[in-house]
């Protein structure tokens, strides 16, 4: 009965989507548009959230000078961590009230988004908390004009309604979902991507591949939905390799952000599944790096999801370059699953979470399947002993 329950509350929410204000951001491709539009907006204060690696890099100097030049104030909150907390949107939003800030500019991977995200959501309700807006649709009012720029090539978070914030009490991290988290405007500049390390690009890209593919097997998709994560797919096979190997290569610095985007469109639509179930349960518990959590876990989640997703991956591996055309789906669809643990390999991602402990497995599948579901329109709804087994598969022995 629970699964019944589950697919008719997906089915429900798919045709309650269709009457939802979509919106998707207006691309903007240097520091120069991004002045003209505030001045355009009349913007005289911005709140940049970023991050100490962020600082470190310098990666924001260019955009301080740029504001700075044209009359723009720009108050700096750059504590965001990698796995972003309650306590940094509420220090964050201190700054935006305090400062009398009228616009939010973010600037860093999807961590810095994300906490910008919730920094906007607090501003239009400023009567709810982040805990209190935990799910879908709990925002459902204007946020401040709100940036992207995304330095890292994985989140999408540039292009999605979703801001996932972990409570660090409860070591729970979660999402807010709302149409009105969108960001307004994104700038794709793949020159900032330049200088992430090669390991951070191996995360970040298997990350944006983990979007396409909850996307296109999913059963909430749409035809746009399945043309933006294939083309996702195929950007991501024929350059993350390459964008790991020699960081200098623009073009597949760029083709890379690309396919970050689409992935980001896909399941911003057709949500995500159990894969960022479980990836979410690590980064809360123990502050996982989210695209290695999701490149782990994604090979054991598609086995064990067989042939229920069999012709949908024989289609993603066309995408990627991989089919046989004698082959069956089953054997293209192998050869898909077998290509994801190649990549992770070849760019030294590993299959296992050390950080995962054995005694903390029943609490964590307990939070994962408290996501899933209803609202996660997977393939197949699992049970506890399943979602446990997803693991113990990625648990690293001692």
């Amino acid at each position: 009965m629970f699964k019944l329950y589950c697919r008719i509350y997906q089915f429900l929410f798919r045709c309650a989507s269709f009457l939802l204000p979509w919106r998707f951001p207006k691309i903007l491709s240097n520091f120069d548009s991004l002045v003209e539009v505030l001045t355009q907006k009349n913007v005289k204060t911005a709140l940049l959230v970023t991050d100490v690696g962020i600082v470190k890099a310098e990666l924001h100097l260019e955009l301080l000078n740029k504001l700075h030049t044209n009359g723009i104030r720009c108050i700096m909150y750059d504590k965001t961590l990698q796995n972003p907390t309650i306590e940094n949107t509420e220090e964050a939003l201190v700054l935006y009230k305090m400062e009398d800030c009228t616009a939010i500019i973010a600037l860093g991977g999807g961590s810095p988004l994300d906490c910008a995200k919730g920094v906007g959501a607090r501003v239009a309700r400023p009567r709810k908390t982040i805990p209190k807006m935990r799910g879908t649709l709990k925002v459902l009012k204007r946020i401040p004009l709100f940036v992207a720029i995304p330095t890292t090539s994985g989140t999408g978070s540039e292009n999605t309604l979703a801001a996932v914030i972990t409570n660090s009490v409860t070591h729970e991290k979660y999402a807010i979902t709302d149409p009105s988290l969108f960001p307004h405007y994104a700038l794709m500049n793949p020159a900032l991507t330049i200088g992430l390390p090669p390991l951070l690009t191996a995360y970040t890209g298997m990350d944006a591949l983990s979007h396409a593919v909850e996307a296109y097997i999913g059963q909430c998709n749409t035809c746009q939905t399945r043309k933006d994560a294939l083309k996702a797919t195929q950007l991501i096979f024929e350059n993350l390799f390459v964008a790991f190997s020699d960081g200098q290569n623009i073009a597949a610095r760029k083709n890379m952000q690309d396919a970050s985007f689409l992935a980001g469109k896909a399941f911003t639509r057709a949500y995500v599944g159990n894969i960022h179930a479980v990836a979410h349960t690590l980064g809360g518990e123990y502050g996982t790096q989210h695209g290695l959590a999701n490149a782990a876990i994604m090979p054991h989640i598609l086995d064990m999801y067989g042939k229920h997703i069999h012709k949908r991956l024989s289609e993603m591996a066309v995408a990627a370059g991989l089919a046989n055309k004698t082959a069956t789906n089953e054997e293209n669809a192998e050869k898909f699953i077998a290509a994801i643990r190649e990549m992770n390999a070849k760019m030294g991602i590993p299959d296992k979470i050390s950080d995962l402990k054995k005694e903390d497995v029943p609490k964590l599948a307990k939070r994962a399947l408290k996501e899933a579901n209803p609202l996660y329109p997977v393939p197949i709804i699992f049970k506890l002993k399943e979602m446990k087994k997803v693991y113990y598969k990625i648990l690293k022995e001692v």
